[in-house]
Formats: structure tokens, sequence, C-alpha cells
């Protein structure tokens, strides 16, 4: 297992976290176990407010002329964990497996910090409900909570299972892809296996559909673009001899521009719209939630890369300028509104995301929580 040997004061968090998966908008119990958490902390400085099941905490600064905020997202996903922690989900058929136990920990590490150490700068630190969905930042954004705690720049990370413990990487520009979630109802009219001309087979529409949606990147799309269409669950019928009368495909759609996203949804219902006529019968798309790209501000995300690059012998971290991802994340929505960056965090593993037996290497928590903290009293500091 990736586990530190003797734990330190927010690996211990970060298992109390993983113990506890909730998905989007239902993490009640992690809302109250970070609330629990900095209500022991100093607050001679801090300021605390809920927003759903997120939470927000302002720290005052010494001689503030501008607001840094730092985000961390709180959910788990509907995944049956199969770790070998002896800290495993308490909640049959949810895991954190995306890594945001991690993220909240490191969160209140660096805020631990900076409510015993306030800089020059405002800080507000950003506990973000629902990423996985249905989407909490755009929200979160809206929120008359957030409205006058709003930061002039912002930072996140997420943690990377390639790289291995001690690399961060991240670069200008965009980082992430824009995605949207896809689903399509196909109805048509079920019968007797034994007598198909009677019927309209929505098993069989599926196929087709399948087919012709890989189509849409490899016909449509430019080559020096990117894009994806993956379905990655299909749901038709009751019986094996009996005609199906409905199906369901769902399916992901990842792009690196808007206009290639919007290009593709246009393909996507061409093709349904053909099916119907094809199959006599109907459908409904949906997109589900639907997440910006990640874009990095450049002179910012450039100026913490070169911030990196000049301490990074002292405090052993290897920088590494990656290529953009197909990963999507509602981070993105922050950054259309405030200029900052996200980066990858390496924790090692050779299980990826969202899988049921990943297990980050643990050292990268108080890594990432001393990182920030240098990084935000610099930056500050300027």
């Amino acid at each position: 297992m990736s586990v530190t040997a003797t734990p330190s004061r927010y690996v211990k968090l970060r298992r109390d976290l993983h113990q506890i998966p909730e998905t989007g908008f239902q993490e009640f119990k992690t809302q109250q176990y970070l609330l629990d958490y900095i209500s022991t902390l100093p607050q001679e400085h801090i300021e605390i407010r809920t927003w759903k099941t997120g939470v927000l905490v302002n720290v005052r600064g010494t001689q503030p002329q501008k607001r840094l905020g730092y985000r961390a997202d709180m959910d788990g996903l509907p995944i049956q964990e199969d770790t070998g922690y002896d800290f495993r989900s308490k909640h049959p058929g949810y895991m954190h497996a995306c890594g945001h136990d991690l993220h909240m920990a490191i969160g209140l590490g660096i805020l631990t910090h900076f409510a015993s150490h306030p800089v020059q700068d405002h800080l507000t630190f950003i506990f973000q409900p629902a990423e996985e969905g249905p989407g909490g930042a755009k929200p979160m954004l809206e929120s008359e909570e957030l409205k006058d705690w709003m930061p002039d720049e912002i930072f996140a990370l997420h943690i990377a299972p390639e790289y291995p413990v001690g690399t961060i990487a991240t670069k200008p520009g965009i980082l992430f892809a824009n995605t949207s979630e896809l689903f399509i109802d196909l109805t048509g009219k079920g019968g007797h296996a034994a007598f198909p001309h009677n019927a309209n087979d929505m098993v069989i529409a599926a196929c087709q559909l399948v087919g012709q949606l890989q189509t849409v990147i490899a016909r449509n799309v430019n080559p020096l673009d990117s894009a994806v269409i993956t379905i990655g669950k299909i749901d038709g019928g009751t019986k094996q001899n009996i005609i199906a009368e409905k199906a369901r495909l769902e399916g992901t759609i990842r792009t690196l521009s808007a206009d290639t996203m919007t290009l593709v949804k246009s393909r996507i219902e061409a093709l349904v719209h053909g099916l119907e006529t094809a199959f006599a019968c109907q459908a409904h798309i949906d997109y589900g939630s639907n997440y910006l790209q990640v874009y990095n501000e450049e002179k910012i995300t450039s100026e913490f890369m070169q911030w990196v690059r000049e301490t990074q012998q002292s405090y052993h971290i290897d920088l590494i300028e990656c290529k953009e991802a197909m990963t999507g994340e509602d981070f993105g929505y922050f950054l259309e509104s405030v200029p900052g960056f996200m980066f990858w965090l390496g924790v090692g593993t050779p299980y990826g995301l969202h899988h049921a037996k990943i297990e980050p290497d643990e050292r990268s928590i108080d890594l990432a929580i001393g990182l920030m903290t240098r990084y935000l009293t610099w930056k500050s500091n300027r």
C-alpha cells in the first residue's frame, strides 16, 4: 500500500475523510468534518461561511492589497472500494477514487498555517462540493456567500497517479478539456423474439448508433485538433427472447476547444435524427453536466513555474511542463472568471483516477502543503 508509516496530522485527516465519501451536494458528513476541524484553529484572523454542502473560509490579511484564493473539491464517487487500506470507505458503494480526500487534507493544511500566520493579502479557501457532478463550481461562483470574498487570483491542484511523489506538472494555457456528459434514450416497439417483423428493435438501433458516433471524430474533427466520444454504458431490453422496446446509451464528450464541442454535438444530433428516421423510433439526447476547459492564465502560470524552478532544489520538487489532457474539471468555471492555474500533483500509484484500487502515495500531502504555503506567502509579499 502507498501509505505513510507514521502518518502526519494531515495524513490522518485524509484517512478520516477517505472513510466518508459522499456524492455531489450530499457531502453532509464531509462538510461537518471540515467545520469541526476548522473550529479548532485560531479564530482571530478567520471567518467561516457555508454554501450548500461547501465551506468558505476568509483569512484576513495584515495589509491587504488583493485577495488570493485556493480551492479544494469535496465529493466522492459511486465506486465500490477495492483497496488494501484499513481505513476503507464506510459507505458501501462509494469511494474517494479521484483524490478529493487528499485535496481537502492539503487545503486544510494550508489553511492551518495561515490561520496562525496571516500574510499581507486576504486569502479565500474554497471547499467546493459536487465537482464530479452535477457541478458545484458554477453555482458557487454565483452565490452571495462567495461574492465579497471573490479572489483576484485562484489556484488548485489535482492528484496525478502517473507522476512520482515530488513531481508537479502544469503548463500555461489549456490544461484540461471541455467536457460534456452524453445520454441518449431510444424508444421503439418491443415484441416476441420469434416475430421480429412485428417489432422495432432498439438494441439493433443502439448498436448502429455506437458505430456511427465513432465517425464524428474520425470524419468531422480536424486531425490536428483533439476530441473524444466514448460510450461507456449501454442498457437495453429485459429478457433474451424479448425484442427491446427501449435502449439507453451513456457516454462522454471531450474536446480541446469550445467550437469543437459545438461541432461534435451538432453532428451527434444529426446522426440521432437520422436514426429516428431509419429505425422509425423516437430519441432523446441529454448532455447532463458540462464543464469548461481548464485554462491556466499564461502570465501567472509562467511566473509560478519560474518560482518553482528557482526553489525546487531546496525543496526537492521536480517540475514538468506537461501536455494538455482530456480530463474534465469544473475548476474551469473558476478560471473563466478569475485568473489563476491548476497543476498536477504526483502521487505515484499504478491505478488511475476513478479506479477502485487507487492508493495515492500519502507523502504527497505534506509536500503539497509546504509548496503552496511557501508560494502563497511569496505571492502575497510581492
